[in-house]
């Protein structure tokens, strides 16, 4: 049982002086569609042509945290209904929820999916029919109840993956072949390492396209804010086209931090809900196996994590890229979800345990003294909300420098002291 409190008796203590902080402003991609409903309709006239009267459509909703996705997948639903289909939500989220039905509708629910609100049923197993095997074996698998509909609809944002890098890599291709294969068809997938999904995905996506019965995709790239940049509704024989297409939108639209070196990167929380490793490597730099072409971002010495988000109820998958983590985290960690999720995916490293400090304070320290030749008083440290949101983020005095010098940063406050409450714990919020 790891304990509560960890005494680290060290010569001068943990607690060096700290440098001022600036809040900065950081200038990120913003291009924003006008209205979610009128896209979604004059989308849908797309597919005028398709009876759907009285046909059962499966609607897949991931677990990602996307901001708008919720509106979008209403207003999808309402053009069904009004096209006379008879749809329902399933949720599309391979082992993610545990890895079971109840945790998987407790993650919709936590987005406000609920048959109250969204008018029509959600249906959770994780009962999947195999359709087809890969080259090399590997069977693919779709949820069951999708499979028995009229139609399925595949809904997904696209964005470069946390994990490897390829033509396609998170968006509608990789939901097919994972999200709607439930945790069946996601520990298939991954038995294989994330190093062969370049190849495996596009694979099992032209091969689920082929064995069922897609009406269509709904693709959604997000601006730096989260904000839809671009919505469309993708016919199932143009989804690999337009899958590799809108994923080189979605790399020069991603929130990145825009400085050179760092320190050390406070990170208020990780989740789920901001990228299925928890911090996403398109912003440290880190994934969590090497993979070639993540050398992007500022070099980062060390990465102190604070907390979780709430809506990741506990699932702590990427904890093992941070460095230094709190007691507040082990206390909310949900070891069997953060375990099933990063078993099924294979990437052990995701799960292995930071030095653990009792509170913000100490950890700071901590993290400081990971970096060589760094005093507490000239550190470079940047604070984000999250790899999501990093529109405003907190900056050490000795990188104002920098900042002046980056027509895309500028400071957005007075130099001011960081504070701590009695307990060690990090005052303030970011924006």
């Amino acid at each position: 049982m790891i304990p509560t409190h960890i005494p680290i008796p060290i010569p001068g203590g943990l607690h060096g002086p700290l440098p001022k902080f600036v809040k900065v402003a950081q200038k990120l991609s913003t291009e924003t569609i006008d209205d979610i409903t009128q896209t979604v309709s004059a989308e849908f006239k797309k597919f005028a042509h398709i009876d759907l009267t009285g046909k059962s459509v499966a609607l897949g909703v991931g677990s990602r945290g996307i901001k708008e996705q919720r509106a979008v997948v209403e207003a999808v639903l309402r053009e069904l209904k009004a096209a006379g289909a008879e749809p329902f939500i399933i949720p599309t989220m391979g082992s993610h929820g545990g890895g079971s039905a109840e945790g998987q509708l407790k993650v919709l629910e936590s987005y406000g999916y609920t048959e109250a609100h969204m008018g029509v049923p959600i249906r959770a197993s994780m009962d999947a029919i195999e359709l087809d095997k890969l080259d090399n074996g590997t069977p693919i698998f779709c949820d069951r109840m999708a499979s028995e509909a009229d139609y399925i609809i595949a809904c997904g944002r696209v964005k470069p993956h946390t994990d490897f890098r390829g033509p396609y890599e998170s968006g509608l291709i990789k939901m097919l072949a994972i999200g709607l294969g439930k945790h069946a068809g996601a520990t298939a997938l991954h038995f294989n390492g994330f190093k062969k999904f370049k190849d495996l995905i596009p694979e099992a996506g032209r091969r689920f396209i082929a064995k069922t019965n897609l009406l269509f995709g709904i693709a959604m790239v997000e601006n730096a804010n989260e904000d839809l940049r671009h919505l469309e509704l993708v016919a199932p024989d143009n989804f690999m086209q337009r899958d590799a297409e809108l994923l080189v939108m979605a790399k020069a639209s991603i929130p990145k931090l825009l400085f050179k070196d760092i320190d050390l990167l406070i990170v208020d929380e990780i989740g789920k809900n901001i990228s299925g490793a928890g911090m996403d490597p398109n912003v440290t730099g880190r994934p969590v196996e090497f993979i070639e072409g993540f050398d992007i971002g500022p070099n980062i010495g060390r990465i102190l994590l604070r907390d979780l988000t709430d809506v990741t109820e506990g699932n702590a998958s990427g904890i093992g890229i941070a460095d230094v983590t709190t007691q507040r985290v082990l206390r909310k960690m949900d070891w069997t979800k953060t375990y099933v999720n990063i078993v099924t995916a294979g990437v052990l490293d995701g799960a292995k345990m930071p030095i653990i400090a009792n509170n913000d304070r100490d950890a700071i320290g901590i993290g400081i003294r990971g970096c060589p030749g760094v005093s507490a008083d000239k550190a470079r440290i940047v604070r984000i909300s999250n790899t999501l949101e990093m529109n405003t983020v907190w900056v050490s005095e000795p990188m104002m420098d920098e900042v002046a010098a980056n027509a895309d940063l500028s400071s957005i406050s007075s130099p001011f002291d960081c504070e701590f409450s009695d307990d060690g714990d990090l005052l303030g919020t970011i924006e």
